[in-house]
């Protein structure tokens, strides 16, 4: 008995020991961003201004504004082959909160030996809008600043909650769905209603806040300079969105994206010194990708709106926004040029109340990249907007602005 309880426990230790033990693995990358710029004439809305470049200010205020820059840093732990955590870390110095996590999550991924894959991933993490943002910590690798419609989910959109992911590989391509449910992004939209559409690189942190134009503040009765924080729950209801995408060969892409915050508008909280409401905010978002070679032509568009009653039950505010834009760049190579061309436009309902938050505009942006290596890249860029809105007539300035903006960026990776 003894010999084959001894053989038994041998056994069992022998098998314990041949069986596979999975090593964490540990990944940790980063990169310093440093700008040099031309800012344009008209102040940033960095600055509590109209203006729709990240760099602006003209005169004296232009020259503290020229010399920027940002680090980040992502960290993956590989637990097992299927679970996957990974986190974003940033520091912005135009930010309030300087040092900030933009995202953290944990997915699961199960191996798959079928045409049929799926994943989940629970925690904070961007919406999958943007095809522009496909570099470290979610930044750009085509141009230095990134379109209107990516440079507001930078702002003001962040998914705190949970996506499942479902996709089918099969000869003529790959169909993939993707379904989300999440809490904490009930004022999101605010900023669009109040500022409108801009173009710049400063994403939001999951504990950050944003500055909204100076000349708002007395309309919200705000104290200046007037913050809101777009990451707050307030109804407690979960938001949701689903996205189709179709890939029929490794050179063309397509997607579809519905988002609904679902926010209840008789909500608030107060922040800063004054009421901070709930936005209702929903939108349709569809993106293109196709390559040709060496060079890819991008296209993205959306088309939503954002809703709000300063007085629940008897007044509502309503702001339809719409913006694109088309890109073409190079992808290979030392030297890849880029460039796109951006349309938007808000309108404000009911037309006729005060202050007039309606606008329109164009941009082109012309970036010339040199990657010696993959560690170094050298960025030269030209951003030319056009817009009107005749908010800025209450800050003294005529409503139609032309805003250039001149950068030379050095991003190193490690």
């Amino acid at each position: 008995m003894r010999r084959t309880a001894m053989a038994v426990a041998m056994a069992g230790l022998a098998s314990v020991a041949a069986a596979p033990v999975y090593a964490l693995e540990l990944e940790v990358h980063g990169s310093l961003d440093l700008r040099v710029a031309q800012p344009a004439d008209e102040t940033s809305w960095t600055q509590g201004g109209l203006g729709k470049t990240r760099f602006g200010g003209g005169g004296d205020a232009a020259s503290d504004d020229a010399l920027s820059g940002r680090a980040a840093l992502t960290a993956a732990i590989q637990m097992t082959p299927a679970l996957l955590a990974t986190t974003s870390l940033q520091y912005q110095p135009e930010l309030e909160r300087q040092f900030d996590v933009l995202e953290g999550f944990v997915r699961y991924r199960p191996v798959s030996t079928t045409p049929w894959r799926w994943s989940a991933k629970a925690g904070a993490f961007f919406p999958p809008v943007s095809q522009e943002h496909d570099g470290l910590a979610w930044s750009t690798t085509r141009t230095l600043t990134p379109s209107a419609v990516n440079t507001w989910v930078g702002e003001e959109l962040r998914i705190f909650g949970a996506e499942l992911h479902v996709e089918h590989r099969g000869r003529q391509g790959t169909l993939d769905a993707r379904a989300a449910v999440f809490f904490k992004n009930d004022p999101a939209g605010e900023l669009l209603a109040s500022r409108g559409w801009a173009l710049g690189d400063i994403a939001t942190g999951i504990d950050g806040s944003l500055r909204q134009p100076d000349v708002h503040a007395p309309v919200a009765r705000a104290p200046v300079p007037m913050r809101f924080r777009p990451f707050v729950e307030m109804d407690d209801r979960p938001g949701f969105y689903g996205v189709l995408g179709w890939q029929p060969s490794s050179q063309r892409r397509f997607t579809a994206l519905y988002y609904d915050n679902h926010a209840d508008l008789a909500e608030s909280v107060r922040y800063s010194g004054r009421t901070l409401r709930a936005w209702r905010t929903y939108f349709w978002n569809l993106g293109g990708e196709q390559r040709f070679g060496e060079w890819a032509l991008l296209a993205q568009a959306m088309h939503g709106s954002t809703i709000f009653e300063p007085v629940p039950g008897r007044l509502r505010l309503d702001t339809d926004f719409n913006a694109g834009y088309l890109m073409l760049a190079r992808e290979e190579g030392a030297w890849q040029p880029a460039l796109r061309v951006d349309l938007f436009q808000t309108r404000q309902r009911p037309a006729a109340l005060t202050p007039p938050l309606s606008e329109h505009g164009n941009a082109l942006t012309l970036a010339l990249n040199w990657r010696p290596s993959d560690a170094v890249r050298l960025t030269g860029e030209v951003l030319r907007i056009d817009s009107s809105r005749n908010q800025r007539r209450l800050d003294e300035l005529d409503a139609r602005q032309v805003d250039v903006q001149v950068q030379l960026g050095l991003r190193l990776f490690f």
